[in-house]
C-alpha cells in the first residue's frame, strides 16, 4: 500500500458504495478487507489519521472504520476533523478498538461517531453492523433527495398558484413571499425577507389612524396560534392604493403562520355594479307599476266620476235647502242640523273616494311596513266597488282568522290585488254566472298568508296558461299586457309566488298570491 493509503481493484459490478477502512495495523486491514470483500462496497484503505483525511476529502465515502489507537493523530481526532468539513460532517463512523472501557465508547460518540466495534473483530458483526450503517446512509441520502424534489415542487406551486402565500416565523417575520403576493401587496420579496409583516403596513387603510399590530387578523395566528378568515379585507398596496381581499391566517405547527391572500377587487367590483343594476331595475318596475296603476285609474275613470258626482249632488241640494231654511224668519234649528249632518256625511263620503284613488296612484314610500292583509282587501274592495256596479259583479269577502302583520309595501300589494278582482269582474261580464260574484278570502299557513280571488268566469284559454305572466301579451283588445307581469313583478320581490288554477266545478278560476309573514 504506497503513499500509506490505497485502493484494491475489485470487479466492477455497478455502483458500488465507497467505504474507507482506516487502521494503523496492516494485519487488521487486510482482516477489514477480506471480511468485507464481495459485500458489494468499493474499499479503500488508509493506514493512518492524516490519509484517511486527505482520502475522505477525495472520495466521501459512506462510512468509515476508524481505528482509535494510532499514532500521530486518534481516531477521536480525525473524527472531530471530519464533523467540523462541512465537506465530510455527514459521513457515518463506526470507531475500532480494543478498549472496552465505557468511557472510550461515549467519547467516541460525543465526537459524532455513529457506532463502536471491539477488537478483535468478529466478521458477522461488522458486516451486519456497516450493511445496517450503509442502509441508513442511504435511506437519508433518499430522504435528502425527496426533500430537494419536495422543496422544488413547493417552489413550483407557490410560484403558479393564483393566491398570495405569506409565510410567517413565531416573532411575525417574513419568511416567504410568492409572485403572486407580491402582485398583489405590491412588496417584491428582497424587501420583505426577515421584515416584520407588521411594518408592510396592509393594514393602514385609514391615513390619521395606524392600526396597532395585535389588532390585525394574523397577529393572534402567529402569536398564539389561532386560525382566522375574512371574507373582505381592505388593504394597502405599496403603492398606496386600497384594494379588496380575502385573507386567511392559519397557524404553523412549529410556530408562526402562513397567510393567504386572494385579490376580490373584480368581485367587489361586479356585486357593486350588479347591485346598481337591480336598483335601476327595481325603479323601472316601480315605473312601470306605477304606470299601470295610472292605466288602471284612467279605465274606472268614469265609474269615479260618477261615484264622486253623487255625494257632491247630495251637497248642492242639502246647501240649497239650507239657504232656503236660513231665509225663513222661523229658523227651525234642528233641522238645520240634520241638514248639516247630512251634508258632512256626503262630503266624507267624496273625500273616501278621492282619497283612496290618491293613495292607489301614488308612488309608494320607500321600505316596507307592517301590514293588516285584511284592512289591505277591505281597501281593495272599497276602490273596486264602482266596477262592481258597473259590471253587476258583486263582490264577497271572507277576512282571514288570525293573520299576522306582514312588512309589505302597501300600495303594490293593493295593485295586485286590485287587478286580480277587476279581472275577475271583467271575466264574469254578460254571463249567468256573474250573479255570484267574486269570492275573496285571505288564510294562514306556517310562514306565509295566501289570499285567492275567485270568480266564475270564461276560465283562462289553454292557449294562454303558459303565456298568462309573461309581458306584453293578452286576452284583452284594449289590454296593454303588463297588468299580470307588473303583478308578478311586485309578489316576488316580496318574496311570494303567484299563480292561478281552474276551479273545481269547472266554471271560472281562482287567482292567488302568497306573502311571507
Amino acid at each position: 500500500m504506497n503513499d500509506n493509503f490505497s485502493h484494491i481493484d475489485q470487479p466492477d459490478t455497478g455502483y458500488l458504495e465507497p467505504l474507507l477502512l482506516v487502521d494503523d495495523s496492516p494485519v487488521n486491514l487486510q482482516i477489514l478487507f477480506k471480511t468485507l470483500q464481495g459485500c458489494g462496497y468499493k474499499l479503500y484503505l488508509a493506514e493512518d489519521g492524516k490519509s484517511a483525511l486527505e482520502l475522505a476529502l477525495t472520495i466521501k465515502p459512506a462510512l468509515i472504520l476508524l481505528d482509535i489507537m494510532m499514532p500521530d493523530m486518534d481516531g477521536y481526532e480525525v473524527c472531530e476533523i471530519l464533523k467540523r468539513n462541512p465537506e465530510t460532517k455527514d459521513i457515518a463512523v463506526i470507531f475500532l478498538s480494543a478498549l472496552e472501557d465505557s468511557s472510550a465508547k461515549v467519547k467516541g460518540f460525543s465526537v459524532g461517531g455513529v457506532d463502536y466495534i471491539s477488537k478483535p473483530f468478529q466478521p458477522d458483526e461488522v458486516v451486519a453492523r456497516v450493511r445496517n450503517h450503509i442502509k441508513i446512509h442511504q435511506l437519508e441520502r433518499q430522504l435528502a433527495r425527496r426533500n430537494l424534489e419536495l422543496e422544488s415542487e413547493n417552489f413550483q406551486i407557490l410560484n403558479a398558484i393564483s393566491e398570495g402565500i405569506i409565510a410567517l416565523d413565531r416573532d411575525g417575520a417574513v419568511t416567504i413571499l410568492n409572485p403572486s403576493a407580491t402582485e398583489i401587496t405590491g412588496w417584491a420579496e428582497a424587501d420583505c425577507i426577515g421584515r416584520q409583516f407588521s411594518s408592510l403596513g396592509l393594514f393602514n387603510t385609514d391615513d390619521n389612524y395606524v392600526i396597532p399590530e395585535h389588532q390585525t387578523l394574523p397577529y393572534s395566528s402567529y402569536r398564539m396560534g389561532k386560525a382566522n378568515f375574512s371574507d373582505m379585507e381592505i388593504i394597502r398596496r405599496k403603492d398606496q392604493h386600497l384594494i379588496s381581499v380575502s385573507l386567511s391566517a392559519t397557524p404553523k405547527a412549529e410556530g408562526g403562520a402562513v397567510i393567504v391572500l386572494r385579490d376580490i377587487s373584480d368581485w367587489v367590483k361586479s356585486e357593486e355594479n350588479l347591485r346598481n343594476t337591480r336598483e335601476q331595475l327595481e325603479s323601472e318596475r316601480q315605473n312601470m307599476a306605477h304606470m299601470e296603476r295610472l292605466s288602471t285609474t284612467g279605465e274606472m275613470a268614469a265609474g269615479i266620476a260618477h261615484e264622486v258626482n253623487q255625494p257632491l249632488t247630495a251637497i248642492a241640494n242639502y246647501s240649497g235647502v239650507a239657504k232656503r231654511l236660513l231665509e225663513n224668519e222661523a229658523f227651525d234649528k234642528e233641522k238645520m242640523i240634520d241638514l248639516l249632518d247630512k251634508l258632512q256625511i256626503q262630503s266624507k263620503r267624496a273625500s273616501d273616494v278621492i282619497q283612496r284613488m290618491r293613495g292607489f296612484v301614488k308612488k309608494p314610500d320607500a321600505g316596507l311596513k307592517p301590514a293588516d292583509i285584511n284592512d289591505l282587501l277591505r281597501d281593495v274592495i272599497a276602490l273596486a266597488e264602482v266596477d262592481s256596479r258597473i259590471n253587476d259583479v258583486g263582490i264577497s269577502f271572507k277576512p282571514g282568522e288570525d293573520l299576522p302583520l306582514v312588512s309589505i309595501d302597501v300600495v303594490q300589494i293593493q295593485q295586485v290585488a286590485l287587478n286580480l278582482l277587476r279581472n275577475g269582474m271583467e271575466s264574469m261580464v254578460g254571463l249567468d254566472s256573474r250573479q255570484r260574484g267574486v269570492f275573496i278570502t285571505a288564510w294562514h299557513k306556517d310562514s306565509s298568508i295566501t289570499v285567492e280571488i275567485i270568480d266564475s268566469g270564461a276560465g283562462v284559454e289553454d292557449s294562454a296558461k303558459d303565456h298568462l305572466f309573461t309581458p306584453f301579451v293578452t286576452t284583452k283588445s284594449t289590454g296593454m299586457g303588463i297588468g299580470l307581469s307588473i303583478c308578478q313583478s311586485i309578489v316576488h320581490a316580496h318574496g311570494g309566488e303567484i299563480g292561478f288554477r281552474p276551479n273545481r266545478d269547472g266554471v271560472g278560476s281562482t287567482f292567488f298570491f302568497t306573502l311571507c309573514c
